[in-house]
């Protein structure tokens, strides 16, 4: 079996292991938000790549197939993109707030801000 047999499990990691780097290590928060969309992009392709059957069809009942592939993951996906985009709005608008009030977007400003007295 060579490296590339399960090129999507080993790109979701390496996009999972970026948008954990990007989250961590930057002090913009419209960075952190793009690492965890970054993150989130990972997560659903391993689940994409986990609902995917070998010569599956669609389980609609026929005569000729053996092996269905299951929709659920497939809809949990479109649910979790719904709700991605609704978390990534919220921040966001957050984060544009949090800029109104502070005049900055950086982590490590805005807490130095509210520390003074």
């Amino acid at each position: 079996m060579s490296f590339f047999a399960h090129y999507n499990y080993h790109l979701a990691i390496i996009l999972a292991m970026i948008g954990l780097y990007t989250m961590i290590s930057r002090t913009n928060l419209v960075k952190k938000v793009a690492g965890l969309n970054i993150f989130q992009v990972s997560v659903f392709i391993l689940f994409i790549s986990l609902g995917v059957v070998e010569d599956g069809t669609v389980p609609i009942l026929s005569e000729g197939y053996t092996a269905y592939s299951n929709p659920l993951p497939h809809v949990l996906i479109l649910t979790a993109i719904v709700v991605g985009v609704a978390t990534t709005a919220l921040a966001l608008a957050l984060i544009v707030r949090i800029n109104e009030a502070y005049g900055t977007v950086e982590e490590d400003q805005v807490q130095a801000k509210d520390e003074e007295p």
